[in-house]
């Protein structure tokens, strides 16, 4: 059916599906605590800068706006995740509408993602990952409308919306890569040969310029954080594994993705989005060989949810109500059973209840439980990094007003990794103490140039060894440990805190060594 005729837009029907994606959220993201992750970029909002250690300015920004206008609760900072899903959810209706397809395709694409276990999981959280997944969505959509209407201000768009995706996470300069290669290597390299293709890579390039700059000027610490990340955590990752996640991730929408892949390739009726499906190849094949994490690949399934509605449609456009109703039913409903180990929508009690119960009746699902470390725990890795860290903020406070007040003005409070930082930083006001140094990830920006105490409160997640160095190198004078954490479920279980007192000058050399170093990485 030509673009021009078509009559609906199902943008009413579409919502459905966007309104049942938010109230899923609303049900989840106040339950348990911060994840270590949010804290990090929470606190970007009060170091807004071009660029950080870790990651793009993106979420530093959407970070200032949620803080002012929501406040500092755990359900606060999770609103803007929750309204970037439901835009997901919106922009694949709309790409299915943009193949061909009706209600049917519509449903099924919309539910295949809200129930799909992989966005669940990564679209309530206050991260990048799920902007990323937006901008990812955005640029397929307004890539698609533009081969549909051949309106080159939807390519101007695309400019921007890749300019801002990679604002946002590195990643979208892998896909865009990936899509140039795919419409290359399709029939529609007709779109390359185009002046406007030109004017709306000048867009990125203006939007990307400032992060490119601070890049330049802080000696492109991405390529640093990328080998830290490959050496500390993807070499854990094997292709194998790769691939197994990406089949496992969507649970029974496999089929549905699967079958979107498999139209965008060979049906007549998508021949002219192939390019997608080799993108969506490309992309595979490259984080395959650079050990990427699963959720490296999320933002490409959407599209792939959307032609596989329309897959469905088309394969089951004969059969009766009933049976369309049963194949909807099939491909979504049982990711249900899923949800509570993915998305807190049940108490403490009653998820660690569901994690018991399955692992004695459902033994398969104990991959759920399997952390980077290849071990199984009580809960998800996700769910024990949102536990303990407001009873760490707390026992550092009451070691701080335990000082007396003249030790107070001399002392420090120092933290190990960035979780802790972070949420020490968060919690700050609330058990009234100074504000927190380290010198773990984007943290050595606003680092002091130097230490200036007699006393320091040290956070120390690794069993006292560092405490023995300082020890051993007569950089301190003496230590007390005052506590731990002690929530049984929290990834930071056993982690020290400590008082160092008498603060010697080779302490505060090897503190200045490593700042500087740090800066230059």
């Amino acid at each position: 059916m030509p673009y021009k005729n078509r009559k609906s837009t199902y943008v009413y029907f579409i919502l459905i599906f966007v309104f049942v994606k938010v109230i899923l959220n609303l049900f989840a993201i106040g339950h348990f605590g911060f994840h270590r992750d949010e804290f990090l970029h929470l606190i970007l909002a009060d170091h807004l800068d071009w660029g950080y250690k870790e990651v793009p300015p993106f979420i530093a920004v959407v970070a200032k706006i949620s803080v002012t206008l929501f406040g500092n609760s755990v359900f606060a900072a999770r609103i803007f995740p929750t309204i970037f899903s439901g835009l997901i959810i919106w922009f694949t209706g709309l790409i299915t509408v943009e193949f061909g397809g009706k209600k049917f395709a519509i449903t099924l694409a919309c539910l295949a993602l809200i129930f799909s276990p992989a966005f669940a999981a990564s679209g309530y959280l206050f991260q990048p990952v799920v902007f990323d997944q937006f901008w990812w969505l955005i640029s397929v959509w307004l890539l698609i409308k533009y081969l549909n209407t051949t309106d080159v201000r939807y390519l101007y768009w695309l400019g921007a919306a890749v300019g801002f995706g990679m604002l946002t996470k590195y990643t979208m300069l892998f896909f865009t890569v990936a899509l140039l290669i795919g419409i290359l290597i399709s029939k529609q390299r007709k779109l390359l040969f185009s002046w406007h293709i030109l004017g709306a890579a000048a867009v990125t390039l203006l939007i990307c310029m400032p992060n490119l700059i601070w890049q330049i000027n802080h000696h492109f610490p991405v390529v640093t954080h990328m080998k830290t990340l490959r050496k500390e955590q993807l070499d854990y990752i094997t292709p194998g594994e790769f691939i197994k996640q990406q089949l496992m991730v969507h649970g029974i929408a496999l089929f549905v993705w699967l079958n979107g892949l498999a139209f965008l390739i060979f049906s007549f009726r998508l021949r002219n989005f192939q390019f997608l499906a080799i993108a969506y190849v490309l992309i595979f094949l490259f984080l395959l060989e650079m050990d990427g994490k699963n959720y490296y690949l999320f933002g490409a399934y959407p599209m792939l949810f959307a032609a596989g509605g329309f897959g469905f449609e088309r394969l089951l456009k004969t059969s009766g109500y009933a049976l369309r109703t049963v194949a909807i039913a099939l491909f979504t409903l049982p990711n249900l059973v899923l949800f509570p180990m993915i998305l807190p929508v049940l108490s403490l009690n009653q998820t660690l209840g569901f994690f018991r119960f399955a692992h004695k009746n459902i033994s398969f699902f104990d991959f759920v439980v399997t952390w980077e470390d290849h071990k199984t725990h009580p809960t998800t890795q996700d769910y024990a990094d949102m536990f303990g860290w407001d009873e760490m903020a707390k026992k550092v406070g009451e070691a701080y007003h335990n000082l007396a007040p003249d030790q107070q003005k001399q002392t420090i409070i120092y933290a190990d990794n960035y979780g802790e930082a972070g949420a020490l930083h968060h919690y700050r006001k609330q058990f009234n103490y100074p504000d927190v140094i380290s010198l773990n990830s984007s943290f050595t920006l606003w680092a002091p140039d130097s230490l200036n105490c007699k006393y320091m409160i040290y956070v120390d997640d690794n069993d006292g060894e560092n405490i023995r160095q300082f020890v051993a190198g007569k950089m301190i004078g003496s230590y007390q440990k005052l506590g731990e954490v002690q929530h049984y479920l929290s990834r930071e279980k056993g982690t020290g805190i400590y008082l160092l007192i008498d603060i010697k000058q080779p302490l505060k050399e090897r503190y200045s060594k490593e700042l500087a170093k740090k800066r230059l990485e």
